[in-house]
């Protein structure tokens, strides 16, 4: 083969004698080869004569790191967030004043029969405010001859209900009984059992805020609900029709409790936003101790970490970095024993 290969080249290069060119069946493949190395020669010398170049750099990327799952420090936050419920709070527990006010005697008119060394002034603007035994309150009893009950601070204050019949009321209404159907049995108008059952709710509300402090929790349980939940138990509303009417529903259930005493800490209702998750947070670290920082659980809804953030720290001066220049800024840091899922 390799005999019959350069038979063929050495033809090319004789000489052709009358019509062989168009007798020769090699002719054509011999043409292509001698174009391919007449080319590969140009292409040679074009190389040859450019200019010297340096080193090609080489284009290739460098491999792209891998994103660290890692957890990162928190950096902390140049401003506190706003919490309305903590602008407009007031020390829950107001102390007397530091000087006893001067004792009253009255010497004029007969004697009082009604003892009133333990009842004080309820005016928060009196001098006498929270004093007892000061001879400020006199008393001879109830113009119509009944009883003399001190009810100021109490459901009572201001009605002539009997305290048996408000107690019955109130429990009927405590066990599921309806406003109308209460209002039947007492025979009383509904309107009346519904201004009972606000003052009373006022009242345990201001009550559990007074003796409900100083708590020490392991954990508290942050959870919002929505009454559909009980219809989708009972099938009454399918999965797909309850999660509809959430998405556009204003009303929620907020409640926040110790899963391990069943203690509730507080609880309300209203529409599922940053504000009212910043009340819920400041109604619970209010009974708190102060240095009571549980684990607070919740169903991941992204605005109970702005309220804790909000409660739950403090403001942190940083360490200089450099020796010179200014120093940075304190920044809004949680507390270290803070625990949040």
């Amino acid at each position: 083969m390799s005999n019959r290969i350069i038979g063929w080249y050495i033809s090319l290069l004789l000489p052709w004698k009358g019509d062989d060119i168009g007798n020769d069946p090699h002719f054509d493949a011999l043409l292509l080869l001698a174009l391919f190395w007449l080319s590969i020669l140009l292409y040679w010398a074009w190389r040859q004569a450019q200019p010297t170049m340096g080193p090609i750099q080489s284009t290739a990327t460098s491999p792209s790191r891998k994103r660290s799952h890692a957890p990162k420090p928190f950096p902390g936050l140049i401003h506190k967030p706003l919490c309305e419920a903590c602008e407009r709070a007031t020390d829950p527990y107001p102390k007397p004043p530091s000087s006893a006010p001067p004792v009253l005697t009255c010497t004029r008119g007969r004697e009082r029969t009604i003892d009133t060394q333990q009842q004080f002034c309820p005016d928060d603007a009196c001098s006498y405010y929270g004093w007892l035994g000061r001879g400020n309150i006199r008393a001879h009893g109830h113009p119509g001859g009944k009883s003399w009950r001190q009810l100021h601070g109490t459901p009572l204050h201001g009605t002539c209900v009997s305290p048996d019949m408000l107690v019955w009321a109130v429990g009927a209404l405590a066990e599921g009984l309806g406003i109308r159907a209460v209002a039947r049995v007492f025979e009383v108008d509904s309107n009346t059992v519904l201004q009972w059952l606000v003052e009373v709710a006022d009242h345990t509300a201001a009550f559990s805020r007074y003796c409900l402090h100083d708590v020490q929790v392991n954990q508290v349980q942050l959870d919002d609900l929505f009454a559909l939940l009980s219809a989708v138990k009972d099938g009454e509303v399918t999965e797909a029709e309850a999660m509809q009417r959430l998405s556009r529903s204003p009303h929620w259930v907020w409640v926040a409790m110790d899963p391990e005493s069943k203690l509730i800490l507080t609880i309300h209702v209203g529409a599922r936003t940053l504000a009212m998750a910043q009340y819920v947070v400041h109604q619970v670290a209010q009974p708190l101790a102060p240095d009571c920082a549980p684990l607070f659980l919740t169903d991941g809804y992204k605005d109970y970490m702005t309220a804790l953030l909000t409660h739950f720290s403090a403001w942190l001066q940083l360490p200089r970095q450099w020796a010179q220049g200014p120093a940075p800024k304190p920044c809004w840091m949680p507390l270290p024993r803070l625990l949040y899922a």
